[in-house]
This record gives structure tokens, C-alpha cells and sequence, in this order.
């Protein structure tokens, strides 16, 4: 009960915390705990932005670039790599994704004091020089969710914390002017006009890849193998094949991982291997139920006494409620008193209603796992694990997350699969064929096209 209630006083405090962090935000100042956007620094008084020279001129050669020179974003991302310009996190490979998040964003674009005025309050406002021109860091744009996974390794479990974010609504964002960044208003303008409908060539190649979606992964550096097709002949057809992307996006450098999988070579493999282990159902409901029961008791704490800890919460808080009205007619409280208990009672209610909510879909999530227990298995009693290769890819790929598969290629040559039914290692070597730069020729390892599960 000590541990649930000291929950409660956390979540108190992280509210009280938010709450301070808009209000300084609403009187125009950067909050110095973010991370300063690249080009900027945080001020000698920690409540504003400097310009940082040195890293703004990049920002702005970024605008010529894909302005001016109407270069593509990964045109951009080369040229930066290619002079040995860092990342604003120092990495050498810089990202399409940052650049165009670069161009988006309103601290870049440079606004007019009558533009600034719309957006802030009266007293930011008055602090403001009409004459220039100032760009707009905004607060509150995102809402995170911060939910707690677990994830087999070969440590055993691992927990991590898994953020998801949303966008607020735009009313309630908060504008804070910092100084103008000195990009041409023009070259804004043109460099979103460029990028702001692109979108990613799909590379499905008009085929569902059955070990995407996180299923297959690099051993090299443990990002998902990423799609690629190749038109080999007319007479052959198109190739398909499954590599690693951060290999792909950043060069050779980024990854040791070389290899391309052949889709007809690797999916056939781990369709063999699954096959193999849903043969035995007894033992993979044992498994299922083991891993069930290790994500309950990776639930800290005890929920039922949570739930009811903070259902209490809520019967007090309109039990409270009532109580400061009365007192208010009865003039025993002042009107300000009673908006000021009024608005701590809210407060308490949102942090119970959240905290219910987030037993909930802890709960929700522990059914769902049982749900695609009970429906694998009963899928299992009605087709023969041997009629997998019957199943249609998208299929297969829902049977491979029901079982929370996860197939590593390691850097040795061999397959690594785990999931809820533990670990096997396929010995597996497939027709390799290694990307030459540039050139657009396909060379052969010369290794065995068999492979092997034991």
C-alpha cells in the first residue's frame, strides 16, 4: 500500500511539474531541460535561444540546397556525409528524416512581429522589437505515451520502455519567439513546397515480404531487414531479397552485416522450422501460457489494490467536491478558495482516471496475448501444422507474430529464432550475392543454396 500510494505522490508531482513548464512557456520562454534545436543554444539565463554560428550555417546551407538547388533530400544527406559534416548528435550518417523535419519546422521560419503578436500573449508580445523578425519554438505540440514492453534476448528477458507519440490539438500549443535564425523567408517557403508531399517509394515490389514488420533482423546491428527487389532478367523475372537497412541508408561503414537473403531461400527455411515446432502443440501451449504468465509477473506492483486505490481516489474526490461547495455557500471558504481546491481536485481526477486507464490497458494487453494463444491453437487443431506452406504470406506472418517470432541473421551465417515457443538456430546458408556500389552487378559468394534446421 506504501508503494502504491508513493506511485500516486509521483504522478502528483510530474503533474505539478507539467504544469510549471506551460506556464513558463506561456510567458515566452524555452524550457533549457529540451535539447536546443540544431543551430541554436540555450542563453546565459536558460529561459531563451542564442544563434550558434558555426552550427546554423549548415541549417542554412540545408535551405540553399534544397531550395536554391533543388537537390532531393537524399541528395542533401549525401553531400553533408561526403564533406564529413556531423550530425547535430555528432554521428557521421545523417538522416532524410531529420532533414525534412529541418525544413518543417517554424524556428527555421523566419515570422513578422504582426505574425508573432497573433500567436503569443499580450505581455510576450510587449517584449518584442516590431521591427524584427523572429522564429517560433512551440511547447506541448506532442503527447507521449510511455508504456513498459518485454522482449526476449539472449540474456533472457529484457524490459524496455516504449514511447509512442500524438499530436495535440493546435489550439493547444504554445508559440515562444527566439531570434531569427537568418534563412530567406523565400527559401523556406520553396524547400516545403519541395518536400512537403513526398513520400517513400514502396518497396514491396507487389509482394508481401511474410518476415517484415520486425520479424527479421540484422545480427550486425539488430535493426529490421529491410526489402529489396531486383529486375534480374527478362528471363529470370524479378528477385527479391531481404537485407539490412542501416547497411543500406548510411553505406558499408554502418553495418558488417552483408548479406542478402534470398526471400525464396529464408522464408521456406523459417516456414520449415515453424512447421517443426507447431507439431507439438502440448508443448507449445506450455510455452505460451509460461510466457503469459512472465508478462503478469512483470507487472509491478499489485493491480487489483491499484484499481481500488485510485477508484477510491475518485469516490473522495466528489465526496471532496460536494464538501468545498457547501462550505463555499455557506461562506465559510472564499469563491477564489473554492476555484483553487476545485481546480487540486481535477487535477487528482486526471491523474486517477489516467492511472486506471493505464491498469486497463495492461490488462487489455495480457487478453490479447491470451487471445492469440487460444487462436493459434484452435487455427492448430483445425489445419496440420504441415499445411503451413499452405497459408497465404499474410497469414504466416500471422501466425510469426502470434508466436512473437523473431528470426536474427548472425554475422556467422546461421538464423536465430525466438519467440514464445524459446530459441532454436537454423544452420543456414543461402545464395548470397553482395551489391556493388554504383555499378549495378550482382557478384556471387559461391556459398551452399541449402539450408538446414536443427
Amino acid at each position: 500500500m506504501l508503494d502504491i500510494i508513493a506511485a500516486w505522490e509521483r504522478k502528483k508531482i510530474a503533474e505539478r511539474t507539467r504544469r510549471g513548464k506551460l506556464q513558463k512557456a506561456r510567458q515566452g520562454k524555452v524550457l533549457a531541460a529540451a535539447t536546443p534545436n540544431y543551430g541554436f543554444e540555450v542563453n546565459a539565463a536558460r529561459d531563451g535561444y542564442d544563434i550558434d554560428e558555426e552550427a546554423m550555417r549548415v541549417v542554412r546551407r540545408i535551405f540553399r540546397m534544397a531550395s536554391v538547388e533543388k537537390r532531393s533530400l537524399n541528395s542533401i544527406k549525401k553531400a553533408l556525409e561526403a564533406e564529413g559534416v556531423p550530425t547535430p548528435k555528432g554521428k557521421k550518417y545523417w538522416s532524410t528524416k531529420v532533414l525534412r523535419a529541418f525544413v518543417l519546422k517554424d524556428v527555421y521560419k523566419a515570422h513578422a512581429y504582426e505574425e508573432i503578436v497573433e500567436l503569443v500573449a499580450k505581455e510576450v508580445a510587449t517584449r518584442l522589437d516590431p521591427n524584427k523578425r523572429y522564429g517560433i519554438w512551440w511547447y506541448n505540440q506532442q503527447r507521449t505515451k510511455r508504456t513498459q514492453v518485454a522482449e526476449s534476448s539472449a540474456n533472457g528477458r529484457v524490459y524496455r520502455k516504449q514511447n509512442r507519440h500524438t499530436f495535440r490539438p493546435k489550439e493547444e500549443w504554445i508559440a515562444v519567439p527566439v531570434p531569427d535564425p537568418g534563412i530567406p523567408r523565400e527559401w523556406v517557403d520553396a524547400a516545403r513546397e519541395a518536400v512537403l508531399n513526398n513520400q517513400s517509394t514502396s518497396s514491396a515490389g507487389r509482394r508481401f515480404w511474410e518476415l517484415s514488420g520486425g520479424v527479421f533482423r540484422c545480427g550486425g546491428c539488430g535493426y529490421r531487414m529491410t526489402t529489396h527487389s531486383v529486375l534480374a532478367s527478362r528471363a529470370k523475372g524479378m528477385l527479391f531479397y531481404y537485407r539490412c537497412r542501416k547497411r543500406f541508408q548510411n553505406g558499408t561503414e554502418a553495418c558488417a552485416y552483408k548479406t542478402c537473403h534470398r526471400t525464396d531461400k529464408v522464408e521456406p527455411t523459417v516456414r520449415k522450422a515453424v512447421s517443426t515446432i507447431l507439431k507439438d502443440p502440448e508443448q507449445l501451449r506450455a510455452d505460451l501460457d509460461a510466457m503469459i504468465e512472465m508478462e503478469r509477473r512483470g507487472m509491478r506492483g499489485n493491480p487489483d489494490g491499484e484499481t481500488k486505490l485510485w477508484v477510491d481516489k475518485l469516490v473522495e474526490v466528489d465526496r471532496k467536491r460536494v464538501r468545498y461547495q457547501e462550505m463555499a455557500a455557506a461562506d465559510l471558504i472564499t469563491f477564489d478558495e473554492l476555484r483553487t481546491k476545485l481546480q487540486e481536485l481535477d487535477q487528482i481526477r486526471k491523474t486517477a482516471e489516467r492511472e486506471l486507464k493505464v491498469l486497463h490497458d495492461r490488462e487489455e494487453y495480457l487478453n490479447e496475448l491470451e487471445k492469440d494463444r487460444d487462436a493459434l491453437l484452435d487455427s492448430l487443431a483445425e489445419v496440420a501444422p504441415d499445411a503451413l506452406d499452405s497459408l497465404t504470406p499474410e497469414e504466416r506472418h500471422q501466425v510469426y507474430k502470434m508466436l512473437r517470432l523473431k528470426v536474427v541473421a548472425n554475422l556467422d551465417g546461421s538464423l536465430e529464432m525466438s519467440g514464445a515457443f524459446g530459441e532454436v538456430v537454423l544452420f543456414f546458408r543461402t545464395d548470397v550475392r553482395d551489391y556493388v556500389g554504383g555499378k549495378k552487378e550482382w557478384i556471387d559468394a559461391g556459398l551452399p543454396t541449402e539450408g538446414e534446421h536443427r
